[in-house]
């Protein structure tokens, strides 16, 4: 974070300071800012949350330990730290990102790029910072962090000379993007598709659409919205940028797109396509697995050429990423065995992608295995979506399909129902009872897609089939 007084703070996040250790409101603190005492570092700045299991109050002895020299507090505790009391620590660091990332921008040259979408946020992100970190200093979330915690932590980490800003933002309800979007007003607004995911928490998949359009309407003046040509629900989000006169660009396969990909080939070694833009052919080889990420690399492409980046280059950064993010599409196990790990996050729109993927990489010699889980946040299209999954797996003649876990039994059902291509489906209650029977059911020719939501927990089965093949 920037260097400010405690005074400042105080002002900034509403709060009340109890000063220790011969601190006062001159007191200048410039460290890391987290919710984890984990984290801290001297200097640092603790976030004392209250959780559903657990309260960060009482961790604010072991970031005094790990180094933090001032805790944000909803009420004091008995430890020796400066504190700040605050009605709300959530609401408190939102303010204090807000505050930190407009300083920023009046002092220096900071650009700010939201991203958001039902699936592929954080691969896009991955991408774009990719590209933008050779350009300048660039700030960008660890992992997911883009909800209403992880987002301003992201924002708090810029400093006087961050040249990018790079913010995902997920949401699973209205109001959401629009919040805190609206702490930092992105010069260009990503939109990359909009599906079921999180439509439960929504009602639907139109009050996703509106929601997912908060962020193109919290665009800065003069900014840019880059948006999906191949998505009808994004191309439709094009008149509200408009209306506030701002740019509009489009990446996608369609002929209409600024930034355009052409026929693609897909394996177990990557994508290849070519990229049309600016009246040139540029070929792109991506190692990232599956052909749904070619989409995202276009809008991290895209993206970066507003922000002034040639795509050329764009293209030949992109093509030393070997992972998009741990546990998305990530490659286990060895070449009799292989296991894809993408169980990080499951829509129906990520899972077909998955499964197609699957489909496409492995050779006729090689048998297809997809051990698969719930997806979660659909509401009432949780039954209808799930159905459809189990019948795509069997339509795209999956060998071997594993189903785990209560809440996606209705895919076992309808992949019963539909009728397997090698070998009847098969289900578990959990994840050991389904490594128990992996461990011997896999054999050498076997590729294995484990994709699930991150509740269902897949993602731990995964690595541990990855370390028995490994």
């Amino acid at each position: 974070m920037i260097a400010l007084t405690l005074a400042e703070v105080e002002t900034i996040v509403g709060g009340t300071i109890h000063a220790r250790r011969g601190d006062t409101a001159e007191t200048v603190v410039s460290g890391v800012v987290d919710t984890d005492s984990r984290n801290m570092t001297p200097g640092g700045i603790f976030v004392a949350k209250p959780g559903e299991t657990t309260d960060g109050h009482r961790f604010v002895g072991a970031a005094v330990e790990n180094g933090a020299t001032l805790a944000l507090v909803e009420h004091v505790v008995d430890e020796d730290i400066t504190q700040i009391v605050v009605a709300d620590v959530v609401l408190a660091i939102a303010d204090l990102a807000r505050a930190v990332v407009a300083r920023v921008r009046a002092h220096g040259h900071l650009k700010i790029v939201g991203i958001t979408g039902s699936n592929g946020k954080t691969t896009t992100k991955n991408m774009l910072l990719r590209i933008l970190q050779e350009e300048g200093e660039t700030v960008a979330p660890i992992a997911s962090y883009n909800n209403e915690v992880g987002a301003p932590l992201t924002m708090l980490r810029v400093t006087d000379t961050t040249e990018y800003l790079v913010s995902e933002f997920g949401a699973s309800g209205p109001g959401e993007i629009a919040r805190l979007a609206g702490l930092v007003t992105p010069d260009v607004s990503v939109v990359l598709m909009v599906g079921m995911a999180h439509a439960g928490g929504f009602g639907g998949i139109e009050s996703t659409v509106k929601a997912k359009t908060e962020l193109v309407q919290a665009l800065a003046p003069g900014g840019t919205a880059v948006l999906n040509a191949d998505d009808p629900r994004v191309a439709s989000m094009a008149p509200v940028a408009e209306t506030q006169g701002n740019a509009v660009v489009w990446f996608g396969h369609a002929p209409t797109a600024d930034v355009q990909a052409g026929e693609m080939a897909v394996s177990a070694a990557g994508t290849t396509c070519d990229v049309q833009v600016d009246g040139k052919t540029l070929p792109m080889s991506l190692k990232v697995l599956g052909a749904h990420h070619v989409m995202n690399a276009l809008a991290a492409i895209t993206a970066a050429r507003v922000l002034g980046v040639a795509p050329e280059t764009s293209i030949a950064r992109l093509e030393t990423v070997d992972l998009a993010e741990r546990w998305r599409m990530q490659v286990m196990g060895n070449d009799s065995v292989r296991i894809i790990n993408d169980a990080y996050n499951a829509s129906p729109d990520s899972m077909a992608a998955a499964l197609r993927t699957l489909a496409q990489i492995t050779e006729p010699h090689e048998r297809t295995v997809a051990v698969l889980g719930a997806m979660s946040e659909l509401g009432e299209f949780d039954g209808e979506a799930h159905d459809r999954i189990g019948l795509l797996a069997v339509r795209l003649r999956i060998q071997r399909i594993v189903v785990v876990g209560a809440a996606a039994r209705r895919l076992f059902i309808s992949a019963i129902g539909e009728g397997s291509w090698d070998g009847e489906p098969v289900f578990f209650e959990d994840a050991d009872a389904a490594f128990d029977y992996l461990k011997i059911e896999l054999r050498d020719g076997d590729r294995v897609l484990v994709k699930s939501s991150n509740s269902a927990g897949l993602r731990f089965l995964g690595d541990r089939l990855g370390g028995l093949f490994s």
